[in-house]
């Protein structure tokens, strides 16, 4: 069972973002990127899980926005072309594991300096 949702998470994964390439023309989802996709046990939820390059809030605001309102027709194309008998309701999640590691890799960067300037002092 755990190798059926496995599968079906990766197709809806490929599907979405095929869905957001082409199908979808509002600008507020434009610079979506779906990372994840989790579903229950009985595949009737999808937890999509997205990422945007802007920390602003409000880019962050619209973008929910946008895909909240396209919902309804990524369901619906989603359902054209999934093998499932019941298309999962989607669920909107910002994934923000990207700016976390992004983040990371600034302070690595900057430890990093101040210890090659410590050691040109000495």
């Amino acid at each position: 069972m755990k190798h059926r949702i496995g599968r079906v998470e990766g197709e809806i994964l490929r599907e979405l973002t095929k869905i957001l390439r082409k199908d979808i023309r509002d600008p507020r989802v434009a610079d979506v990127t779906i990372t994840a996709v989790e579903c229950t046990n009985d595949l009737s939820y999808a937890t999509v899980y997205y990422s945007l390059l802007s920390d602003d809030p409000k880019v962050e605001q619209d973008t929910a926005a946008g895909l909240e309102k396209a919902k309804g027709v990524m369901r619906h194309l989603l359902g054209q072309v999934l093998t499932v008998y019941k298309v999962p309701e989607l669920i909107f999640k910002r994934d923000t594991s990207v700016a976390y590691g992004s983040k990371i890799d600034n302070l690595i960067r900057e430890v990093k300096k101040a210890d090659e300037a410590r050691r040109k002092q000495n």
